[in-house]
């Protein structure tokens, strides 16, 4: 196995708050490897997006470390995007689908080779003829698809994802449940999700990481040994998803 791209070691997270300092995060031990699917799940409080922004550089650990590639982490790495719920705020509705794709890299990048690296983009999210649309002029998962695009446009060795689908109809979730898989078979890139869909977490994950308590600590990770190529039908119905859907339910307090 090749040295994760993820290492956490004792990570905690304290923030300072109207009553004080308040620890959100303690003890987090986990490793991560490339090209991997985690899953995240844990009742409401227990610091699942603040493991996240952790992640993503966007809080530093208070005490324990965390280390990308082998080298701390000091603020947001270089191939590490995050994908939030809310797509229709992250969107530019005054740019088409395409610029907002282009964003994080026009400045960085000769034309002609943001040009491919967004139509690449595109095309891997089965939006390249909507690129000259408006984010207003599309549907939610399709928003949600530009979003993605536009992570991907970046080339990231990790896409960390705080409940991406939570506000998408059933039907549209499924459908990018399985874009992220493909996704993830053809880029090779990490994928770190956080869910409080006990199935969609299941369904994605090649782990599932449970969260619990207060301060949020990781109470187990579950090796989740189904067929790598996953049927929204068949595979749901499989005995074994089912008895991983039992467990999980169990372990964070819901049976």
């Amino acid at each position: 196995m090749s040295d994760p791209v993820f290492e956490c070691r004792s990570a905690s997270v304290t923030l300072s708050l109207s009553g004080g300092a308040r620890p959100i995060i303690s003890d987090i031990n986990l490793d991560i490897q490339q090209a991997e699917f985690l899953s995240i799940v844990g009742p409401s409080g227990t610091g699942k997006t603040t493991l996240l922004r952790m992640l993503g550089g966007l809080l530093h650990p208070t005490s324990g470390e965390v280390r990308v590639n082998g080298a701390i982490l000091t603020g947001p790495p270089e191939g590490v995007v995050i994908v939030f719920q809310d797509y229709a705020n992250a969107l530019l509705q005054w740019r088409t689908v395409a610029a907002n794709v282009a964003f994080g890299i026009e400045r960085k990048l000769p034309a002609k080779e943001c040009t491919d690296r967004v139509n690449a983009a595109l095309d891997l999210v089965g939006l390249s003829r909507r690129a000259e649309d408006y984010p207003w002029q599309l549907s939610g998962g399709m928003q949600q698809r530009v979003q993605i695009a536009r992570a991907l446009a970046l080339r990231p060795a990790v896409m960390l994802m705080d409940e991406p689908f939570a506000a998408l109809d059933a039907m549209t979730k499924a459908g990018l449940q399985d874009e992220l898989l493909r996704l993830r078979d053809q880029t090779r890139t990490s994928f770190v999700f956080i869910t409080h869909d006990i199935e969609e977490a299941v369904y994605l994950g090649d782990r599932v990481a449970v969260l619990k308590g207060s301060p949020g600590r990781i109470e187990d990770i579950v090796k989740i040994e189904l067929p790598s190529l996953r049927d929204q039908i068949s595979t749901r119905q499989m005995p074994e998803f089912l008895a991983y859907r039992y467990g999980l339910h169990k372990a964070i307090g819901h049976g």
